[in-house]
């Protein structure tokens, strides 16, 4: 059970707790062809976007708990285009799907109970310098937003469109 004191305080909390229930539901029927479909060779598909996720779940969580842990720490800029270069993000989308909800619980395990005052805790990121946990926090379900945005976005650009005749002139895609 959460803490009453922590969903009060700690921004985005409800959001990351349905974010994998969201992503469930919008895939539950989607297609192997349309999980893996990528629109072009240098953009994701849905299986990458949830590799992504995955990896990133690691860095947002690692982050949180060296600012609760630690006085003021550095925390070092997150590369995605290497990381997908190096083929991090790869994989099945079904699997990359279940590891994302593992490791998402295990992060709302830890944020459950942290105490409000948390929130004010600070690290320096390399590359924009000082944050607060509150920030962090906003930045990562904000970071769940658009890529449900981006799932759902390629889910109806494979799934549908080509289907709809007609109806595509009332429609622009950016998958």
């Amino acid at each position: 059970m959460r803490s009453a004191a922590s969903s009060e305080t700690l921004p985005g909390f409800d959001l990351l707790e349905q974010t994998p229930i969201i992503i469930e539901k919008i895939l539950v029927v989607a297609t192997p062809d349309t999980l893996h479909w990528k629109p072009a060779p240098e953009r994701w598909s849905i299986g990458e976007v949830l590799g992504h996720l995955t990896e990133q779940e690691k860095v947002f969580l690692e982050r949180a708990r060296r600012m609760v842990q630690e006085k003021n720490p550095s925390l070092e800029a997150y590369d995605q285009n290497a990381a997908a270069a190096a083929g991090n993000y790869a994989g099945d989308a079904k699997e990359n799907l279940r590891r994302f909800c593992h490791e998402r619980d295990r992060s709302l395990s830890w944020l459950r109970y942290l105490p409000p005052s948390t929130g004010l805790r600070t690290g320096v990121h390399s590359a924009i310098g000082p944050i607060t946990l509150n920030q962090l926090l906003n930045e990562w379900a904000f970071h769940d937003l658009g890529h449900i945005r981006q799932i759902a976005e390629l889910y109806r650009a494979r799934a549908f469109y080509p289907k709809i005749g007609p109806f595509q002139q009332y429609y622009t895609l950016n998958p």
